[in-house]
């Protein structure tokens, strides 16, 4: 790519990112969600984040499914659930899942 074709794409990528960013701003409260709409959308944070975390669980670095004992992230994330469910705490969460993984691969591997 020469590099005017270099600008042009990162001058048309950031009127992209403007536009979509501030147009909630500018359409304001002219458009009205509809109210199964809007419950659907309490769930896309959570959606969005199982989408990122459940592969890094379940597949191995060649790209296959691996239910085993050898998976140390499946297992730290099922003990990071687990302590979850019982405490409530999610920095408390992280910090255990976290500590769990460096265990097992520690001393395991």
């Amino acid at each position: 790519m020469s590099d005017l074709e270099i600008w042009l794409t990162i001058a048309a990528l950031t009127c992209a990112t403007a536009i979509t960013r501030s147009s909630f701003w500018v359409i304001g409260e002219h458009v009205s969600i509809p109210t199964r709409v809007q419950e659907m959308l309490r769930y896309a944070p959570s959606c969005a984040l199982a989408a990122i975390i459940g592969p890094d669980l379940l597949l191995d670095p060649q790209g296959t499914v691996e239910f085993s004992f050898h998976n140390y992230k499946l297992l730290a994330g099922a003990a990071a659930v687990a302590y979850y469910l019982a405490r409530r705490n999610m920095l408390e969460t992280i910090v255990f899942g976290m500590a769990c993984f460096t265990a097992l691969r520690l001393l395991l591997a």
